[in-house]
């Protein structure tokens, strides 16, 4: 039993011609979807990135009882479990935020792993090697990452040089050295299409004639501001497209191996993301302060199982959450663990038509969502100071650094509960950056309003996502101080 994981942080389901995106270059996600079975209602959950991969891992929404952080010491990983069972693990991946301290015990979980230097802000190469990179388009981040990028850059000037490209090619070293094999799983984990969109000038020379030397590349999180112009927004598209293109030719080397070696016949493959972006919709850009638009929470995902249905789709709603479970369904291993999530397996083999009838998502202090597939709720937090917002961790640990004695000063030991495996635990009091207060509720019917341009004004039907949401945050045991937050205290009290 084989298993091949190819991952790409940030890549957009309507940037991509399988999705009906008719100006994009992706011949070879057109490949793809040929070969593979595409679950067109898959979802993300807990955002953004290192959240997502604690689903990945542990099979568990986090979004509520955690920010940003570590695999904790009461976290189990599929990882881990598949090592226990004599499966072969191993990482390849540019992703930087492994190797921080709000990522670091996630790599680790794998029997192996190889790392590529560089991507987005990494403290990697002196800062002052970048001090000559030219003008600045004045629309695009600033800051320290900024100027770590342009560092970076000096030692990322060809195409071969740049880490999501030695990461595919690791990733086929291995497939070479693993081919005649059993019993192992691969997970290649590209960065691209990841913002900054530094891409060689072939892919953009795809979208224009002359790109600027000094293009709108890195966008500021927040709300579209009067001076960005449309202009602007379609430049900015355009990066993003030409770095898809890049992440669509490299795809293209990895589908031509297990064609080559015949790797449909005998291996689960899966294609996928964490999360998509805003470029302008919804007058956002970005994807950690806005409610999580379908541009951000609504991914491609592909899988292919041997002997499946290939070129095939369904509607079936899924999530990042079931990717463990499906993973341990597959190498024959009993699911003894309380997950959320689901195998996907029995819908590829046409064994079960549904999996989920809701699913929940959101970001740490944001709004939290609700939806059936056609209608998404979104609550927003009913105090103006967008709070109490609580985490509950073994680990002190932010993005870069450690949580500040403010915080820390409010800890209170509490005893195990279901988030934590019943390992007791410190909660601890602390802020959000998102003011989901500002922006209010929102609902929206998919089938009818797809691109969520007219929120819907329904008492009745907020009431019934009202009370799917509170089913499922006592499912998950969710934080008193979420209860709090979203104005359903009485929901926690009635289940006390």
């Amino acid at each position: 039993m084989r298993a091949v994981m190819l991952m790409f942080d940030t890549l957009a389901r309507d940037f991509l011609s399988t999705n009906g995106n008719e100006w994009i270059h992706t011949p070879n996600f057109d490949r793809l979807r040929e070969k593979t079975i595409c679950f067109d209602n898959f979802y993300g959950g807990s955002m953004p990135c290192m959240p997502a991969r604690r689903e990945l891992h542990t099979g568990r929404y986090n979004f509520m009882h955690r920010m940003w952080g570590q695999l904790e010491a009461f976290d189990y990983s599929v990882f881990d479990v598949l090592q226990k069972n004599g499966i072969y693990c191993h990482l390849v991946t540019d992703h930087s935020h492994y190797f921080e301290d709000g990522g670091a015990t996630y790599h680790n979980r794998y029997s192996t792993w190889e790392g590529f230097r560089g991507q987005e802000g990494d403290r990697w190469l002196p800062r002052k090697l970048g001090e000559k990179h030219g003008p600045l388009n004045p629309l695009n981040k600033q800051g320290v990452s900024v100027e770590q990028h342009f560092a970076n850059r000096t030692r990322q000037i060809t195409e071969e040089e740049m880490s999501s490209v030695q990461t595919i090619k690791a990733g086929l070293e291995f497939l070479e050295t693993y081919q005649e094999e059993d019993n192992w799983f691969l997970q290649i984990e590209c960065f691209d299409p990841h913002e900054p969109f530094y891409v060689p000038d072939k892919y953009r020379k795809l979208y224009a004639d002359k790109p600027q030397e000094a293009p709108y590349f890195w966008p500021k999180y927040g709300r579209v501001t009067e001076e960005v112009s449309d202009n602007d927004l379609i430049e900015l598209q355009k990066e993003y497209a030409a770095l898809i293109s890049m992440c669509d030719h490299h795809l293209g080397k990895v589908l031509n191996f297990m064609e080559e070696h015949q790797m449909w016949e005998d291996t689960l493959i899966i294609v996928n993301t964490d999360h998509g972006f805003l470029l302008g919709e919804h007058d956002w850009l970005g994807k950690n302060v806005a409610p999580m638009y379908e541009e951000i929470i609504h991914l491609p995902f592909f899988i292919s199982y041997p002997n499946s249905q290939a070129g095939t789709s369904t509607q079936v709603l899924s999530q990042t959450i079931d990717i463990p479970a499906t993973l341990l369904d597959y190498f024959s291993i009993e699911n003894t663990f309380d997950m959320d999530g689901k195998s996907l397996l029995p819908i590829v083999r046409n064994e079960a038509q549904e999996l989920h009838d809701w699913i929940i998502f959101g970001t740490n202090g944001g709004h939290v969502s609700v939806s059936d597939g056609r209608y998404v709720y979104m609550r927003a937090s009913v105090r103006q100071d967008n709070g109490p917002v609580t985490i509950q961790t073994l680990d002190y640990s932010q993005l870069r650094g450690f949580l500040p004695k403010k915080a820390l000063d409010t800890m209170c030991l509490k005893p195990g509960n279901r988030f934590t495996n019943q390992y007791p635990y410190t909660e601890i009091e602390t802020s959000t950056y998102i003011d989901s207060y500002s922006i209010g509720h929102l609902l929206f019917d998919l089938t009818e309003d797809p691109k969520q341009e007219k929120p819907l004004q329904d008492q009745k039907l907020e009431e019934s996502m009202i009370e799917k949401l509170a089913n499922m945050m006592q499912k998950i045991d969710a934080p008193h101080s979420e209860y709090v937050r979203l104005g359903l205290e009485g929901y926690y009290l009635a289940n006390e």
